[in-house]
């Protein structure tokens, strides 16, 4: 049985644009797409993932593949699939920056270990934020969520479409809500700390003969650890705030009418 050469382009387009932006969240987003997963896994679930809708969604158009249209339509579901991706790692990265500060400012930020999504050495706190955040994420099936928006993102932005000036500039500033929120959860920690620090100075000036660093740095590791202990209690809000200012980003950069709870 011969397919004329049509037939075959035709194909090639209603699977190959779906992959690219599919397959470009995958390798992007959180824990799916760090260097834990071998590419292999990830590019085999996005074949999968593809194989199961493209039979479902719209046609394409019909541009050549090789063309330089279709190079740009290429390059567009990357730049989408990228950018939805990317709105998961800066959800996250949130609080592995605010354990980052919560560390430095509690004198636990010396113990450091090597991150495996990226192979730097971090504070111990960031990746133990990190790792509970990222429970909380698959906890709420945020990765099926993501998934389920991408897929139904070919409707309200098919292809052929590509993002918008002011789609860049959500992201940018729900980076600068990264820094801030990060800013918020640490803010009480770093407060208590600087009351014990205050005390300490008090106390080096009721009486100097006192060795401040012989004493000061064990209290503030151990009022360190407690502060660590009751910040934990308000991880998980701030991490529902956080996730859902992240679906409403990826909904009005798909194009979606999203129902945040």
């Amino acid at each position: 049985m011969e397919y004329p050469l049509p037939i075959i382009f035709d194909w090639l387009r209603s699977v190959l644009w779906p992959l690219f932006r599919i397959s470009a969240m995958l390798m992007v987003m959180i824990t799916i797409g760090g260097s834990s997963v071998p590419a292999r896994v990830r590019l085999l679930l996005s074949v999968m993932i593809t194989a199961a809708v493209a039979p479902v969604l719209p046609t394409p158009p019909a541009i050549d593949l090789l063309s330089a249209e279709g190079f740009l339509i290429s390059a567009q579901q990357v730049l989408i699939g990228v950018a939805v991706g990317f709105v998961s790692v800066l959800v996250l990265n949130t609080f592995v920056l605010a354990g980052q500060i919560i560390g430095m400012q509690t004198s636990l930020g010396f113990a450091s270990m090597v991150d495996p999504s990226n192979g730097q050495q971090v504070p111990v706190i960031g990746q133990f934020f990190l790792l509970m955040t990222t429970l909380f994420f698959f906890a709420v099936d945020g990765h099926l969520l993501m998934i389920r928006m991408l897929i139904a993102s070919f409707e309200t932005l098919p292809i052929g479409e590509g993002l918008l000036v002011a789609n860049f500039d959500s992201i940018a500033k729900f980076g600068g809500l990264m820094f801030a929120t990060a800013l918020t959860m640490s803010l009480s920690a770093a407060t208590a700390l600087l009351l014990i620090n205050f005390s300490f100075g008090v106390m080096t000036r009721a009486a100097p003969q006192l060795n401040i660093f012989a004493i000061g740095f064990p209290i503030t590791m151990v009022s360190g650890l407690l502060i660590l202990w009751l910040t934990l209690g308000g991880v998980l809000p701030h991490f529902y705030a956080m996730w859902d200012e992240g679906q409403i980003l990826i909904c009005d950069l798909l194009r979606l009418d999203c129902e945040v709870r």
